[in-house]
């Protein structure tokens, strides 16, 4: 009789996938953001008994330049474990890797030899765009019905953005997701609660807006994103809207808990236009409705304009510019980077609605440009950015480089690019590992970080 025995990578409940092993590799992607030479995807040895730990040891390049790749993820993952789906035959093989600004998708194979990941296959702009009626193709997960592609911009580039899905075996544009989005026309993040059969989706702006930089006047104006949308999974109709007012700005990143049965999750505020302060929320079900409470501000820091850059010199203070959050797998620690002061910050959130901080580190900042004890420069450009955590929670590793067009609005002097890693004590706290910082060759600067075998925010789970 033949069998089927699931990758060994898949976990039934994250409870289960905190006890795999540790990583060996990450998979890391780097950009020029001038848009001269071909994006990579570089393998970095996170192997802390390897001779070459803390190194990049290949790369791949992509066939053409000025992808600006963004957020990548794997084809398949533990949600193929789930019983309304169940793909139990499917591998964790593939990298799902994107480019930003030029809506080509390309697949990487990573099983041959998980240290040089090979391109099987390119999936050009004019098929997302044919198939799905989408461009710039931003975030991507790993469901139990195929590859969900959040894309930001419509056909032609403006709104709305959307959803779409991509075959896991033959990686074909299935075509939109949507079957009604109601009042939602930005698009940003995307992510799901399966046990409740609800899909999430949060708001940056259609390219034209963000493309060659913030725009002040779309800023200051509120028409960036301030919105969550909640949907029907599996009918695909768009359910409720909340809205978080017009002093806040650009609600980016969603982090859902990792226990099926819970019915909650973070998103982060980059900016409120009252104060430049940031923030966190927690989504939660309120009855038959979902509703959203601020639990957590982390204000603007007051600084000598002669040091600011000119978008910040009349407000004489640096906003903290929370760009992106990550949640431990216990849905104990909650990770925000503080892009514009340096700050990575770690919370307790076992109480979601009241979370308490627990730790924190200073590297790179607009203004205090804090070093790291492995750094051979003095002062560090760029700030904690795009982050990852190991699934058993004991290791962070995150990256400085935001988006092309828009690190030389908050860093005009340049960003060299650097990748660092933390050391988490499950009880609380967290401190750099000297020996871990990997400076970034140029003209590339480093963005997302996928951990060999999954990590924090790869994986959904559909057992408690």
């Amino acid at each position: 009789m033949t069998t089927w025995t699931p990758d060994p990578s898949f976990y039934p409940s994250p409870r289960m996938a905190m006890k795999a092993a540790p990583e060996a590799l990450a998979y890391v992607a780097a950009f020029d953001p001038d848009r001269k030479t071909p994006d990579a995807i570089a393998v970095v040895d996170v192997d802390p008994k390897s001779k070459t730990y803390a190194q990049i040891i290949a790369t791949t390049a992509m066939p053409n330049a000025g992808d600006e790749l963004h957020h990548f993820g794997w084809s398949a993952c533990s949600s193929c474990l789930c019983p309304n789906a169940p793909h139990a035959h499917a591998e964790r093989r593939y990298l799902v890797v994107p480019g930003l600004r030029s809506s080509r998708i390309h697949i990487l194979d990573t099983k041959p030899d998980p240290k040089q990941p090979r391109i099987v296959k390119v999936v050009e702009p004019q098929e997302v765009a044919d198939k799905a009626g989408y461009t710039r193709p931003h975030t991507v997960h790993c469901g139990p019905e195929g590859i969900y592609v959040a894309a930001l911009g419509n056909r032609e580039g403006k709104g709305p953005g959307g959803v779409f899905l991509m075959d896991p075996e033959t990686f074909d544009v299935r075509g939109q997701w949507e079957m009604d989005r109601g009042p939602q026309r930005l698009a940003y993040d995307a992510w799901w609660h399966l046990g409740h059969d609800t899909l999430v989706t949060s708001e940056w702006g259609t390219p034209d807006t963000f493309e060659d930089g913030l725009i002040p006047e779309v800023l200051l104006g509120a028409r960036y994103g301030r919105r969550l949308h909640f949907w029907d999974l599996h009918k695909r109709k768009h359910l409720q809207t909340i809205d978080f007012g017009d002093k806040y700005q650009l609600v980016f990143e969603l982090r859902p808990a990792h226990d099926p049965t819970k019915a909650y999750g973070f998103v982060n505020c980059v900016i409120s236009l009252e104060n430049l302060s940031s923030s966190i929320w927690t989504w939660y079900q309120d009855g038959d409705k979902w509703a959203v409470k601020k639990v957590i501000e982390i204000p603007a820091e007051p600084a000598d304009p002669d040091l600011l850059p000119p978008v910040l010199k009349g407000f004489k203070a640096v906003p903290p510019l929370v760009t992106d959050i990550d949640l431990s797998m216990d849905d104990k620690f909650l990770y925000v980077a503080c892009w514009g002061t340096g700050d990575l910050q770690q919370y307790d959130v076992s109480d979601p609605f009241a979370p308490k901080l627990t730790g924190k580190v200073r590297i790179g900042g607009i203004v205090s440009k804090a070093t790291h004890p492995g750094a051979r420069n003095g002062a560090l450009s760029g700030g904690p950015q795009m982050v990852e955590i190991s699934r058993d929670g004991k290791r962070v590793y995150f990256t400085n480089s935001l988006y092309g067009a828009i690190d030389p609005q908050f860093y005009p002097d340049g960003i060299e690019g650097w990748m660092v890693k933390l050391d988490a004590d499950p009880n609380g706290g967290i401190a750099f590992d000297p020996k871990f910082f990997v400076p970034w060759p140029a003209p590339h600067r480093p963005h997302q970080v996928r951990l060999e075998g999954g990590d924090c925010s790869s994986d959904s789970y559909c057992y408690p």
